[in-house]
């Protein structure tokens, strides 16, 4: 209970989907000899959305009211993928990394592990403007990472996806919303409540069934 962070050079998707479901998050690094390394993290504390305390802003409000998006699933995996390297320069999401993600993603797996990609589009134009990736195991959801486009025509549309991701895991019975780290004012935001290690393991065991 006194660590969070390990490393591993073991690459295998049983490794990847074992960790997850033990609760660790697993990003990556290079250390300073360029090797690749995984880093997978048993946090001290999560954030945690529940469904029903979703916080909604009013520009968030107006972009519901006006319908000109477009929420889908796993349609764009890639372009998500891509588009994350290009918003998070040099981020732990790189070549290696999206390698792991693609072999899991393309091997029939015994498993209730699943990597989805949440995307929002403009639906006259088709353009995707906001997404994560993110993993699925039972009937939980662990956001990992996201972008949003910087163009000032969709301002807030990095908050209407996780609006809409709400109400797509609430509508589909998920028991888990986990946010990852605590830290970024966004998520408190957004309505997430901060679990310590031991409340959120315990929460954890019981909604990955």
């Amino acid at each position: 209970m006194n660590e969070n962070y390990y490393w591993s050079d073991d690459f295998s998707n049983e490794f990847y989907i074992k960790a997850a479901q033990c609760g660790f998050i697993t990003t990556s690094m290079y250390t300073k000899d360029n090797l690749f390394i995984l880093l997978p993290e048993i946090q001290y504390e999560y954030a945690i959305l529940n469904f029903e305390d979703i916080k909604i802003d009013k520009k968030v409000k107006k972009i519901l009211e006006k319908k000109e998006y477009k929420f889908t699933i796993n349609e764009s995996f890639d372009e998500v993928l891509n588009k994350i390297q290009v918003y998070h320069k040099n981020s732990w999401i790189n070549d290696n990394y999206i390698k792991i993600i693609n072999n899991i993603k393309n091997t029939k797996l015994n498993s209730n592990f699943k990597f989805i990609t949440i995307e929002v589009s403009d639906l006259v134009t088709n353009k995707l403007i906001s997404g994560e990736i993110g993993y699925k195991i039972g009937k939980t959801y662990t956001s990992l990472s996201g972008f949003t486009t910087r163009e000032k025509k969709y301002n807030c549309w990095g908050k209407l996806q996780l609006v809409l991701l709400n109400d797509f895991l609430k509508n589909n019975d998920y028991k888990l919303w986990n946010l990852g780290h605590p830290q970024l004012q966004y998520k408190i935001d957004l309505g997430a409540k901060i679990y310590n290690r031991k409340d959120f393991i315990d929460r954890w065991k019981s909604s990955i069934k």
